[in-house]
């Protein structure tokens, strides 16, 4: 079992085209190697069918291999289809295999386990191996079903809730950021609370 990250890198809207066909054709070459793919997450873009990234686990004898020549900077050359005469035809996106690093104990989480749904054939249908697991101290909540075992979707879905974990406080270090740069503009040039003056900064 691998975990490979699919990323526009912020990059502008034919970067997440290139990302939604990058996995497509990604998927295409899985499955003429017998390489079994999941989508875990994916992040969608505004304009319809692309994709800022797109996290996937991918398992089979041939996983490593396929990885190998999928990971690293992946470059699309095609004419812009969203603006025209535009004169860029070169757009860059990222593969990389994913590495969780945000460690998080069983003891924080509550696990259930349920019945899996969907695609998969009798297996999926008589075995409780689906799990849903809940972060208790900040509500997060992941269902996994991708593997057949009930140990190995356990541990697909404490990777996913560190994922999340770690978005989560990447986006509220972006809100304080913002709040600072806010607060700049917010400070009032009369009534000082306190008063300093000359190169020392003594208070007056």
């Amino acid at each position: 079992m691998m975990l490979l990250q699919f990323s526009s890198a912020q990059g502008p809207a034919e970067c997440s085209l290139a990302v939604s066909k990058a996995l497509q054709r990604f998927c295409l070459e899985a499955q003429s190697l017998q390489v079994n793919v999941e989508i875990l997450e994916q992040e969608d873009h505004c304009r319809f069918g692309t994709l800022r990234s797109a996290l996937v686990v991918i398992s089979g004898e041939c996983s490593a291999s396929l990885s190998e020549i999928w990971c690293g900077t992946l470059q699309w050359i095609c004419t812009s289809p969203y603006r025209k005469n535009h004169g860029r035809k070169n757009w860059f996106i990222g593969v990389s295999p994913f590495t969780p690093t945000t460690f998080v104990p069983e003891s924080e989480i509550r696990f259930e386990t349920l019945r899996a749904s969907g695609p998969g054939g009798q297996h999926v249908n008589k075995t409780d191996s689906a799990v849903r697991a809940t972060h208790i101290a900040s509500g997060i909540s992941v269902k996994v079903q991708t593997e057949r075992s009930q140990h190995a979707n356990k541990r697909l879905a404490l990777i996913l809730i560190g994922r999340r974990l770690e978005l989560l406080q990447m986006e509220q270090q972006m809100a304080l950021k913002a709040e600072r740069r806010q607060f700049h503009h917010q400070i009032s040039r009369g009534d000082p609370v306190r008063i300093f003056k000359g190169m020392k900064f003594e208070p007056i």
